[in-house]
């Protein structure tokens, strides 16, 4: 494995989902958006030119959109825990940062967006 840690990064994730606490919430799904980091060693990648050398940018995604709009859970940090541990369990994966932003935050401001961000290494 190299020293140095490479990445993929994927912006602009939407999804509907059912994530929060209050009441009107929990009625129908919402707007989400996530954006996420993925480091791992792509260096056989860069010399193969082969896909079986990198990482499945569409699986990272899929694994992504699919706790959003499957869990219910109430908080944005879970959601962004849950992706978490959902991409550190791909083999190569060394470390993530996940960012998951509400769309519609319900707050009586003037709001464009909520979001939490956290980042996870392989235990």
């Amino acid at each position: 494995m190299s020293a140095v840690a490479d990445r993929i990064e994927v912006r602009g994730l939407r999804a509907l989902g059912v994530i929060g606490v209050l009441p009107e919430e929990r009625e129908r799904a919402q707007p989400f958006e996530v954006d996420f980091d993925v480091e791992a060693d792509l260096s056989a990648a860069g010399r193969s030119d082969a896909l079986a050398d990198t990482l499945d940018y569409g699986d990272l995604v899929a694994r992504a959109e699919r706790v959003v709009t499957t869990e219910q859970p109430q908080l944005l940090e879970r959601v962004a825990a849950r992706i978490a541990e959902e991409l550190l369990a791909v083999d190569r994966v060394l470390a993530v940062q996940v960012t998951v932003r509400k769309l519609r935050p319900p707050v009586p401001h003037d709001v464009a967006t909520a979001a939490v961000t956290l980042r996870r290494t392989r235990a």
